[in-house]
């Protein structure tokens, strides 16, 4: 999937295919929101105005490329385990093996968008430093990647309670969903505040 041009992955998404998804979607607009954050750092390094910050953004700005690249890899495994997820609904309800099936595809069709959001929730971390340390001249893209980032933190947690809603194992689901609040409940909170802080500085 990652490999694939925007317009071809475009036009995936847009048919009847089963994969890309919002999983893969959600993974793709994480890794922009976080180049808008790395493009910061990479503007601020080698500026005299921002000498005193520049080992922190250097440091920063290695963080932001793993990240990146480790949301483009999770659209890979979105993919990878939405697919036997698909052909497992279709096995018949009278299969004894079915509720077995289920249960393992289910279980890995909801970790991959709960680990986008674990990543999404890091780039967020990271773009609120952006914010304040970067340059001046780009702060428009930090704001820019805090609010494309939250869209993906919360379009991920759909992913992940679409497939905990069909678990048999309530316990389980009920702990990836407790995780999921926790984790809109703090960032898209962080992420709001980051939009409206660059906002404000604009207006």
């Amino acid at each position: 999937m990652k490999n694939l041009s925007l317009e071809r992955f475009a036009e995936q998404l847009a048919s009847n295919a089963p994969v890309p998804g919002g999983g893969g979607a959600s993974a793709l607009a994480g890794a922009v929101g976080m180049a808008l954050g790395n493009m910061v750092g990479s503007l601020t390094v080698g500026k005299k105005k921002y000498a005193d910050v520049e080992a922190e953004i250097i440091a920063l700005n290695e963080k932001a490329a793993v990240l990146r690249g480790q949301l483009l890899d999770l659209m890979e495994k979105d993919a990878e385990v939405f697919e036997p997820l698909s052909k497992a609904y279709s096995i018949p309800k009278d299969d004894p093996s079915r509720d077995e099936v289920m249960a393992v595809v289910l279980k890995q069709a909801s970790e991959v968008p709960l680990e986008i959001m674990r990543k999404c929730c890091e780039a967020i971390e990271l773009i609120s430093v952006y914010a304040q340390k970067g340059s001046v001249l780009a702060v428009s893209d930090a704001g820019c990647g805090a609010a494309i980032c939250r869209a993906a933190l919360e379009s991920a947690a759909l992913n992940v309670y679409i497939n905990t809603k069909s678990m048999k194992d309530r316990q389980l689901a009920e702990s990836m969903n407790a995780e999921v609040s926790a984790m809109l409940e703090k960032y898209c909170v962080m992420a709001s505040e980051i939009y409206n802080s660059v906002s404000g500085r604009l207006v």
